[in-house]
């Protein structure tokens, strides 16, 4: 018997009644780092950030929840829904105190430009899984705008067109009559690889959902990144998915096409859809994890790159700033433009002040305002039931720091949800 146990990000859980079995289960995924329940080549546990190690908050050593007294489940930064064997955990974000997650749902739409209003924003684990499908063109889209991929890979041919090595043995073999073919390998920098193949089968799986074409063709971006995967595979065949998908088990490592990491490990997942969604090996963990923290941010840069902020971003090394001359221990603040720093924490400041910011938050926001000579900075916090800015002046060389607070909506139908949160981010 399955056991759902629904609860909140940073949350202690109490009074959990569950069976032997259960807890063997629940323990599997309790007091165990991110990176450690990713190692598995074979798990279908997706996280995002996938690129724990150069992710400044070091997403890949947290926590995903604990177990305390046996009968309490304690949570951390991650939010989305995680299970092994008979236990399954959707876990909501804190700042929302409606039933069905939209406040989740609201940032991963604004994040990956998507629609998800017709996955009827349940706490169900199947709107969970088929959001993986509808984060396939933002992926696709991000891994293309480096090029498409191209690798070295040895065809074996048999025609007129000797472009190679002669292969004696298969031309004796295969070329008994005269038909003035030649049987030869040749080593070529292809697109035709296989990765590439992998995103063509993952394109060739959506297609035959309901909704598979509106997520392939909703832009002309998007469009035109399908076909240039469709043109570039001219040897797709369908039937060799579960060798496609056995030979891009392993990470694929390339400074140039760096963004080609998380799309194989997607288009794995995708791939594996059912096996995500329904757990078939008890042994193995399964879901799809958010990290609060990092998802925060990013809704934050939809809101202010329209402003002229400057996102930067430790994982490309770009935009970084240094402590101290010529060029030494760098940094990357959340946002910034000329004379303004801004940091986003998922952390429940609304309604405080400036003053009660927590002693690495503050010391962390002064510094970058000092070395960057900027008169003003902050944090952009959740919660909160209006709108709203508070601001302390500093001493010294002066500035002000400020408390920014977006505040979430309330709303019972996810429509009036979206329209208010748009307005308080107006």
């Amino acid at each position: 018997m399955s056991a759902s146990i629904i609860t909140y990000d940073n949350r202690l859980l109490s009074g959990l009644d569950l069976t032997d079995g259960q807890w063997n289960d629940l323990s599997q995924l309790c007091g165990r780092s991110v990176d450690s329940l990713c190692s598995d080549d074979d798990n279908t546990l997706l996280v995002f950030p996938n690129s724990f190690e150069v992710h400044g908050d070091k997403i890949g050593d947290s926590i995903i929840a604990d177990i305390e007294n046996r009968n309490n489940l304690r949570t951390y930064n991650m939010m989305g829904f995680i299970g092994c064997g008979d236990i399954q955990i959707k876990i909501k974000s804190r700042f929302d105190d409606g039933k069905n997650d939209y406040f989740m749902h609201y940032m991963l739409e604004r994040v990956f430009a998507i629609n998800l209003f017709d996955l009827k924003h349940s706490t169900s684990n199947e709107s969970l899984f088929d959001f993986v499908l509808f984060l396939f063109p933002y992926f696709l889209n991000r891994a293309l705008a480096q090029g498409i991929y191209r690798e070295y890979r040895t065809f074996r041919r048999n025609d007129a067109h000797l472009k190679g090595v002669l292969d004696v043995n298969r031309h004796i073999r295969t070329n008994i009559y005269q038909t003035g073919n030649i049987a030869y390998n040749s080593r070529e920098h292809t697109t035709d690889n296989d990765l590439v193949q992998l995103i063509r089968h993952t394109v060739e799986h959506i297609r035959t959902k309901e909704f598979g074409e509106g997520i392939l063709y909703r832009d002309e971006q998007t469009r035109g990144s399908v076909q240039q995967i469709i043109e570039a595979t001219p040897t797709y065949d369908k039937n060799s998915r579960g060798n496609v998908i056995s030979r891009n088990l392993r990470p694929r490592i390339h400074p140039y096409y760096s963004h080609y990491e998380d799309l194989r490990q997607l288009c794995i997942r995708i791939l594996r859809h059912e096996q995500i969604k329904y757990g078939n090996n008890k042994d193995k963990v399964y879901g799809i994890l958010f990290d609060g923290a990092w998802l925060w941010e990013e809704y934050l840069n939809t809101l202010l790159a329209p402003y002229g902020f400057k996102h930067p971003k430790n994982r490309e090394n770009s935009g970084r700033i240094y402590l101290f001359s010529p060029n030494a221990a760098p940094r990357y603040p959340d946002f910034m433009k000329e004379g303004v720093i801004l940091d986003a924490k998922y952390k429940s400041y609304s309604g405080k002040t400036s003053k009660e910011l927590s002693r690495e938050d503050l010391a962390q926001i002064i510094s970058y305002m000092y070395v960057e000579e900027a008169l003003d900075g902050g944090v952009i916090v959740p919660g909160g039931t209006s709108a709203g800015c508070t601001t302390e002046t500093l001493r010294g060389y002066g500035g002000k720091v400020h408390i920014i607070n977006i505040p979430i909506s309330k709303a019972e139908n996810y429509n009036e949800f979206s329209h208010e949160m748009l307005s308080f981010e107006t």
